[in-house]
């Protein structure tokens, strides 16, 4: 085993990667049931056939991609994207041309299938050269912004107030809800086990809250147990549920284009930020041809996603969390992908985590992934000002593909500018102009959400 993940070459033993597998599971484990719910609300899915697509989906091309690509990331059901499949199938409902489920996995599959051929022609690793280090540095910035954004929304910690002009205001949560509580507590325990060094820290701070949360009545085992079913019904699963001929006679491009857009940037920023904050980016070379075999596992988890049920398949964020224990291999996500596997007979104990510890240890990933900050260049404002719009963007429009949108259109903006001005001699990669003529027509004409 250690030889297959070359363990020892990459500074980690089996039980470090175990560990943060685990971690890495515990902190994605609630896209098992978030992801149901947003994809069976008014659909026609069925909640139990979308949550055997997500596990089966998260299981299988997270431990291919371990597999196949050593590399310690795991994959799963966007956030987002599976909101707006949603919100397509829905809202079309009212309109002469409905869309329906079908039609939606099909635009979802017919996507996987555009970013293969875009993997297979280099197209996708060429990104890696065609956007600055500072710029990297800054994804992995705003990448742990946002996750810790989602850490303290769905803790309750972070509060959305909304005004009856549809304005909306950011604000601390009522610190007396018990969610909040157990959450601060979570982080209190994470804290300390990390200041005094504890392997595992993330991890153990998650089970600790879990365990305090059942003695505290937050969680009831009884209720957990005796309401949901331990043995999964496959024939739920929404299988290969295509109608080509539906999105030929609906016009779906607009709809396969967002999700291709949203998908080409979120999984580009994840993977470069994972694998700059896992250290795979020193070696430039190694850690170019590694990303490119990532995108191509993540391409097919795209389609194959589709074909079990489910909504985009794409790299996940989470994945710091297991990093930030120390998980360098390709052993990090097959241990995620099982415990993923296992989470369909299992889920009744998944159920138990409390919401409030995975918040938590999101939270803290983005402490440890804030590190990066000091490597961007903000004495060069051509790199700082682009920087900052990447790490500030991401969070505050709760989009990773909104972040680097705005920054490479502004680094491409600023190094012209002081290249025709002769202040400068900033290298804009051709590949670079392609993607900024792509978000100019998303932005203006397919729309900016």
């Amino acid at each position: 085993m250690e030889r297959f993940f070359r363990l020892k070459e990459l500074g980690t033993n089996v039980r470090t990667e175990i560990m943060a597998g685990l971690t890495t599971f515990m902190t994605m484990a609630y896209i098992l049931a978030v992801n149901p719910g947003i994809l069976s609300n008014g659909t026609g899915l069925s909640f139990e056939g979308v949550f055997l697509a997500t596990a089966l989906a998260a299981g299988i091309f997270t431990i291919a991609m371990g597999l196949f690509v050593n590399f310690p990331v795991a994959l799963a059901p966007g956030m987002g994207l599976n909101a707006y499949f949603a919100s397509v199938v829905v809202a079309s409902a009212a309109t002469d041309t409905p869309i329906s489920p079908a039609m939606g996995l099909t635009a979802v599959f017919i996507s996987g299938i555009i970013f293969i051929i875009l993997t297979i022609t280099q197209i996708r690793q060429l990104l890696v050269d065609a956007v600055p280090d500072s710029l990297k540095h800054a994804i992995t910035v705003g990448i742990g912004l946002f996750i810790t954004v989602i850490g303290m929304k769905n803790s309750g910690i972070m509060d959305i107030i909304a005004f009856e002009d549809g304005s909306t205001l950011i604000a601390l949560g009522d610190l007396h809800n018990s969610g909040v509580a157990y959450t601060i507590i979570a982080l209190a325990i994470i804290g300390v086990l990390m200041v005094v060094r504890v392997p595992g820290a993330i991890l153990w701070g998650i089970v600790a809250t879990t365990i305090i949360a059942i003695i505290g009545g937050h969680v009831n085992v009884g209720d957990t147990f005796s309401n949901n079913s331990w043995l999964p019904s496959f024939s739920s699963m929404h299988f290969a549920d295509f109608d080509f001929v539906g999105v030929l006679e609906v016009g779906l491009i607009t709809v396969i284009l967002t999700f291709t857009f949203v998908e080409l940037f979120d999984t580009f920023g994840t993977l470069v930020g994972t694998a700059t904050r896992a250290g795979i980016m020193k070696d430039p070379v190694e850690g170019k041809k590694r990303i490119g075999k990532a995108m191509f596992v993540d391409a097919i988890g795209v389609s194959g996603g589709a074909v079990l049920g489910t909504s985009t398949v794409t790299a996940f964020v989470e994945s710091s969390s297991g990093i930030a224990q120390g998980g360098r291999s390709g052993l990090t996500a097959v241990t995620t992908g099982i415990c993923f596997l296992l989470s369909i007979f299992l889920f009744p104990l998944v159920l138990l985590v409390p919401g409030a510890a995975t918040s938590a240890a999101l939270i803290i990933v983005g402490v440890l992934m804030m590190q990066s900050v000091k490597d961007i260049d903000f004495t060069d404002m051509v790199y700082a000002i682009p920087a900052f719009f990447i790490i500030v963007f991401m969070p505050f429009t709760y989009s990773i593909a909104h972040g680097i949108s705005f920054g490479l259109v502004f680094y491409a903006l600023l190094a012209t500018a002081a290249n025709l001005t002769k202040k400068g001699n900033y290298k804009v990669h051709w590949l670079l102009w392609v993607l900024i003529v792509i978000i100019l027509y998303k932005y203006l004409f397919v729309g900016g959400h």
